[in-house]
């Protein structure tokens, strides 16, 4: 660990060690992950560590000097980009509206895709993301399109226009819970006695349970999704007339709360590795967990959305054109692009969840391989 990311994370553990004192001596993991994320100037979206790109870190003299954390699809391939247009386009036209909002813009690579395939189509683009830091990177990758791109800190009351988010529900705090000899227990963050920097898991008592029965007796950890379903339930209160529509990594709620997925999801991701333990390294690597698409439709439902359409990602992709644009493509772009739609990478663990504000409309993300029955 450089001098500097030690001193990153030293600090970060400093504020999460007082906000756990202040809470009596344990705080729930969503509030530990929030922190751990978003602490302003510590958090991992707050500080100005590389995170986004195709490389590994690359350290030269101690100092990490390039690379990135992970990649995600528009990093990979633009292609990713100019099919997912193809579905905003149509999405813009049957709202009769001219807005793109994008919800954790990331290094700006899937804006800067977006605006370019949408042309005219489009007359503003707002983005509504946490991370200062990451809006700077983001400015300089979109200085082309600088009359239409906007950034927002939280949403307005009243909006219009499509919305997207690529990988940013993963991204939503979660409450744990952990079944020990048939009884629940929230599972929290606490002091270790002897290290009071040093944080460990401890359980809680809890009324709070999984949406369905875990079948079996067997200990079970898991993540239940209250930010992200108030944050459903927020846009569609906000969203006056538009579409929205999520990707991500996850599963239907048959398939999250299933008796041998015994360990939960929630993963750690740094330098191109993932690892289990969001307790180590604070500040200095993601932290996820997968999306039960099921809450997240049906948080849309209950707030007055209309499901467009539930799908793979290579299905969603394929439908959406991507096979020709692989065809106009070189060799290159055909390579990286096969890994968006391949089952074994992100084709089949990649979903995504469609919502019209309005009238619905047949989407053509989910023409075929719509997979709503399953939800």
């Amino acid at each position: 660990m450089t001098t500097s990311a030690h001193s990153l994370t030293t600090r970060l553990q400093a504020t999460i060690a007082d906000a756990i004192r202040d809470a009596g001596g344990w705080i729930g993991f969503d509030r530990f992950m929030a922190l751990a994320l978003y602490a302003p100037g510590l958090g991992y979206y707050a500080n100005t560590s590389l995170k986004f790109g195709t490389m590994p870190t690359l350290m030269q003299d101690g100092v990490r000097v390039a690379g990135s954390d992970f990649v995600t699809a528009p990093e990979l391939s633009p292609l990713f980009g100019r099919a997912l247009a193809a579905q905003l386009a149509q999405a813009l036209a049957a709202t009769a509206t001219r807005e793109v909002w994008e919800f954790g813009a990331g290094s700006g690579a899937l804006a800067l895709q977006l605006l370019e395939a949408l042309g005219d189509t489009v007359d503003r683009y707002t983005i509504v993301d946490l991370s200062g830091t990451l809006r700077a990177r983001q400015q300089e990758a979109l200085a082309p399109f600088a009359g239409k791109v906007f950034w927002a800190d939280a949403l307005p009351d009243a909006m219009q226009g499509v919305v997207v988010g690529n990988e940013v529900l993963d991204a939503m705090p979660v409450q744990l819970l952990n079944r020990v000899q048939g009884q629940w227990f929230e599972r929290g963050v606490a002091l270790a006695p002897d290290e009071p920097r040093r944080f460990v898991w401890q359980d809680q008592a809890s009324d709070l349970r999984p949406p369905v029965d875990v079948a079996g007796p067997h200990d079970y950890l898991t993540e239940i999704h209250a930010q992200g379903v108030a944050f459903i339930h927020t846009l569609a209160e906000r969203l006056v007339r538009g579409a929205a529509f999520f990707i991500d990594y996850g599963f239907p709620e048959s398939e999250y709360y299933h008796p041998q997925r015994s360990g939960g999801t929630v993963m750690c991701h740094q330098a191109h590795r993932a690892d289990p333990d969001p307790l180590a390294d604070v500040g200095l690597k993601d932290i996820t967990a997968h999306v039960n698409f099921t809450a997240i439709a049906l948080a849309g439902q209950e707030a007055g959305l209309e499901v467009l359409g539930y799908a793979n990602q290579a299905r969603f992709l394929m439908n959406c054109g991507l096979l020709q644009l692989m065809e106009q493509g070189t060799a290159v772009d055909r390579v990286r692009a096969i890994k968006l739609v391949n089952e074994h990478e992100m084709g089949e663990l990649f979903k995504v969840v469609g919502f019209a504000k309005g009238a619905p409309f047949d989407a053509i993300g989910f023409q075929t391989g719509d997979r709503s029955h399953t939800l």
